[in-house]
């Protein structure tokens, strides 16, 4: 089995300044409606340049961690009600990749409600050309099935977001889009421990009949389909599997 190996890569300094002071906000050591020291002030006191930390506040601004306030100052967000879906690769990032069950649930829980919505509506409005690619794509699928984790996590993404574009509605395949990052993290996991087992067998398999569905214009069969598929990814993503 091939080992998918992430290339390395090095933070320029405002991303390091991103990612420290993502982790203040985070952790709480930044308390939400806190005003920060003024930027010069907290430049000399996390070691960079003021046009580097200013740089940095705006994209955790751009996030919904801040909100700067033009004459007032940088004040502390309540994420959870200013935050926008760009703050989940943050999330993954503070906590190292152990998910905290409760996050881990939500993103489930979304997947759910949104997907079955984008199946339903493929089998329903899916063109002959998107059908041909979903083909080539289980084509693809089969080939890949013993090689490459990352080649079956790309795969299932393209996949996942095929089904979104054939729904019609022009908002999901944002949705599915923005939530790319966390969504490769996850099932690249579940790929990497279950690529050539029975397990990563059954999405292929969960993928074959969901076409069949869009095939013969079938909304139900791809929703009890869909519901399936993320039922089968979630057990093995919570360690409820036997």
């Amino acid at each position: 089995m091939q080992i998918a190996i992430e290339p390395l890569k090095i933070q320029s300094l405002k991303d390091a300044c991103v990612s420290r002071l993502e982790q203040l906000v985070l952790s709480g050591e930044l308390k939400i409606g806190e005003q920060l020291p003024s930027e010069r002030n907290f430049a000399l006191r996390i070691g960079v340049s003021r046009p580097v930390l200013h740089a940095a506040l705006v994209d955790l601004d751009s996030k919904g961690l801040v909100q700067i306030v033009p004459r007032r100052g940088v004040f502390v967000s309540d994420f959870r009600r200013s935050g926008s879906t760009a703050i989940l690769g943050s999330l993954i990032t503070y906590h190292a990749g152990n998910l905290d069950p409760a996050f881990t649930r939500s993103l489930i829980d979304m997947r759910l409600l949104v997907e079955t919505e984008t199946a339903r509506l493929a089998a329903l409005n899916r063109t002959e050309q998107q059908l041909v690619e979903f083909r080539s794509m289980l084509a693809q699928e089969a080939e890949a099935a013993c090689g490459s984790p990352q080649a079956l996590t790309d795969l299932d993404f393209s996949f996942h977001l095929l089904i979104a574009i054939a729904s019609g509605n022009l908002v999901y395949p944002l949705i599915i889009n923005s939530f790319k990052g966390v969504y490769t993290y996850l099932t690249g996991g579940f790929f990497s421990r279950h690529c050539g087992t029975a397990v990563a067998e059954a999405v292929r398999q969960f993928h074959i009949q969901i076409v069949a569905a869009f095939e013969r214009q079938e909304a139900k069969r791809a929703v009890t389909t869909m519901t399936a598929m993320l039922d089968h990814g979630a057990t093995y993503l919570r360690g409820e599997h036997p």
